[in-house]
């Protein structure tokens, strides 16, 4: 075990839980749990539940491979999930104690996800379908062709090259002697529902009576698709296969629709600017028989997520920031009145109701993700798995402490500083500023797989990882000041978290590196050529290089047209021309500190060229540097190998210059 401290090696043996769900009478929740093998590069999820009150972890499913997307049926006499066990995805089911296993659809190419109706009676799913033509489908006598022939925009997304497919919801009666085919609620529309890239399937949902289906889709094609976060909430009904778009005129992002129990509302989270991906996010309410759409969070300045009717209709369940934590919160529909459930240094991602009780999935810097029950009234809390105990028993973990540093601009800026384990103020410790990616998402309590703060300290490192300007969680002005200003107030704020730390004692200012990832990997570009001789060291992971040659080579061009305030072309816009003039390139001149670059090839928001570009300067200018290239990873490093490597290139990096 190290001398009891976590390694890149012993992360890839913790169990990743996720997928909570809990029983229709509120008694048992399901989860999954992924376990990984190193040496194979494979892994393999199962089912396993808990008692809400309780109690015994049981192993529900064991097959090869790996179940997941769990559902309840209905009356909760068996589990549905997704299994390869036949050779496609498709629907399977046991009984709650995971017995009498058997496959329900049959569908070609298999299906991505799927839910029952509220009564049982039907299924839909969703399944891609090609519609697009391929080269050898418009040449037919070039079989062996291979060449992609582009007409217009988001010929490639996230990570993946367009396929020719759309993911696309069907309808079927539900039938246990197997489903072989369904109704294509979309049929010959040239769109994804879910949204691609992710495709979470939360933004679908059944009416209690099981004759509607909300969804969400963004009906944009080309140049329209990259430049608009436009997503809409459609209205299926089955009855007369007419859809109906409900959130019409509203121009950002539309997502997630909840009715209520009575199937008279609609609760959906909605984004107000057009192009602006981290707007506020807020929560609306849409009465079916009027039409009518209440804005109700318009004074609650933080974004909402996770929508939940409780089951008199009369309050919603939301998960929102505070100070860099994530809690589970209530709005009372009477009154507007919101109250805070759950307190504490912690982050709940996700939760469901089960009867007086919450469950909820929560993690901490310290502690990777575990269910939790959670009292509605008092917020008190009760943990229920214990995932990965038998790690803790073995490792010591540093302690995370919260500091408020004042900022350039006379604001409070909070920063988490992690220690190594056994940390001693006498001794002088190297530290490492964590610069945060998104540009907007927040250095909450998250437990990561990949950038993950105790590793960092237990190599020696102390932390700091400052939740600078344009991080959500401390209302929409702190979150919103980055759009504009690439190269402004945040990087001071940087520069204000790491000069407070430094003057500690225990904390050697001749040692001190930056990190960071994607706009993380931005700011250590950027601070190399600002520095003032702070850093001995710098690590950029997938970050941009060059404002210019980003918005041109990356697929949401909204993301970068927003950020930037324009094109790099519109020399009359003086927003968008402030932005591109605070660009890292332009100051590659005074790039003197040894930097490592890394990125993977499969990275289609920050293609891997911005790397090349930033390597390729360090390295004509003599600057110490060295290049991680990935071939088969995106913009994660993924797969566990890899992910070992890269560890130990980035502790060989800093520990060769700063210890």
């Amino acid at each position: 075990m190290n001398n009891g401290r976590i390694t890149p090696e012993i992360l890839w043996k913790f169990g990743r839980l996720g997928g909570a769900n809990v029983s229709p009478d509120g008694k048992i929740v399901l989860f999954g749990i992924t376990r990984y093998d190193a040496k194979t590069n494979k892994s393999d999820r199962s089912i396993y539940s808990v008692p809400v009150e309780g109690g015994e972890v049981k192993l529900i499913t064991d097959i090869p491979g790996s179940e997941y997307n769990i559902r309840w049926y209905p009356d909760g006499s068996k589990i549905g999930f997704i299994s390869g066990k036949s050779g496609t995805t498709q629907l399977w089911e046991t009984d709650p104690d995971g017995t009498n296993l058997n496959q329900i659809t049959n569908i070609d190419g298999g299906i991505n996800d799927f839910e029952y109706s509220p009564d049982g009676k039907k299924l839909l799913f969703t399944k891609d379908v090609k519609i697009d033509k391929t080269a050898s489908d418009i040449y037919a006598d070039l079989p062996l062709v291979n060449v992609r022939i582009i007409n217009d925009q988001m010929y490639r997304h996230w990570n993946k090259w367009h396929d020719y497919s759309y993911s696309h919801i069907f309808v079927s009666d539900y039938l246990t002697e197997g489903i072989t085919e369904g109704k294509d609620i979309m049929q010959r529309e040239r769109f994804d529902s879910p949204l691609s890239p992710y495709f979470d399937f939360s933004e679908i949902t059944w009416s209690p009576d099981g004759k509607i289906i909300a969804y969400t889709c963004k009906k944009l094609s080309g140049s329209d698709y990259a430049i608009s976060t436009n997503s809409d909430i459609y209205l299926y009904h089955l009855e007369t296969g007419k859809t109906e778009n409900i959130t019409e005129g509203m121009p950002g992002y539309d997502k997630y629709p909840v009715f209520s129990p009575d199937g008279k509302k609609i609760a959906f989270q909605s984004m107000e600017t057009p192009g602006y991906e981290a707007d506020k996010d807020r929560l609306f309410v849409y009465d079916m028989a009027t039409g009518n759409k209440k804005y109700l969070t318009e004074n609650f300045d933080q974004n909402v997520s996770n929508l939940c009717w409780s089951d008199e209709g009369d309050i919603i369940y939301f998960i929102s920031g505070i100070k860099a934590t994530y809690q589970i919160y209530q709005l009372e529909l009477k009154t507007g009145q919101i109250k805070q459930i759950t307190e504490g240094v912690h982050n709940y991602n996700s939760f469901s109701l089960a009867g007086n009780s919450i469950v909820g999935e929560k993690m901490s810097m310290s502690m990777a993700t575990e269910i939790f029950r959670v009292n509605k009234e008092t917020g008190s809390e009760q943990q229920l798995t214990f995932t990965n105990q038998n790690i803790y028993d073995n490792i010591k973990m540093g302690k995370v402490e919260k500091e408020w540093v004042q900022t350039t601009d006379g604001k409070d800026m909070l920063v988490w500083v992690i220690y190594p384990p056994g940390f001693d103020p006498e001794k002088k410790y190297p530290a490492i500023l964590y610069c945060q990616g998104g540009p907007q998402s927040a250095v909450s309590q998250f437990f990561s797989y990949r950038w993950n703060f105790q590793i960092m300290a237990a190599n020696d490192y102390i932390i700091v990882a400052p939740n600078r300007r344009g991080l959500p969680t401390f209302g929409t002005e702190w979150n919103e000041q980055i759009s504009g200003d690439y190269g402004g107030q945040n990087m001071k704020d940087y520069l204000s978290a790491i000069d407070k730390m430094k003057e500690e004692p225990f904390i050697d200012e001749n040692r001190l590196g930056a990190v960071g990832a994607s706009y993380g990997g931005l700011s250590v570009f950027w601070l190399a050529g600002h520095h003032d001789n702070r850093f001995k060291a710098f690590i950029s992971h997938c970050g941009i290089y060059n404002f210019e040659s980003m918005y041109a080579a990356t697929e949401e061009i909204f993301f970068v047209h927003h950020d930037m305030g324009g094109s790099y072309w519109d020399k009359s816009n003086s927003v968008a021309q402030k932005s591109y003039a605070t660009s890292p390139h332009k100051f590659v001149q005074n790039w003197d500190t040894p930097i490592m670059i890394i990125t993977g090839a499969n990275d289609f928001r920050i293609p891997y060229t911005e790397s090349l570009q930033a390597f390729n300067a360090a390295q004509l200018r003599g600057v110490p540097s060295k290049l991680l290239f990935f071939p088969e990873e995106t913009h994660f490093v993924l797969k566990p190998q890899n992910s070992i490597l890269w560890q130990r290139e980035f502790f060989g990096w800093l520990d060769k210059y700063l210890k």
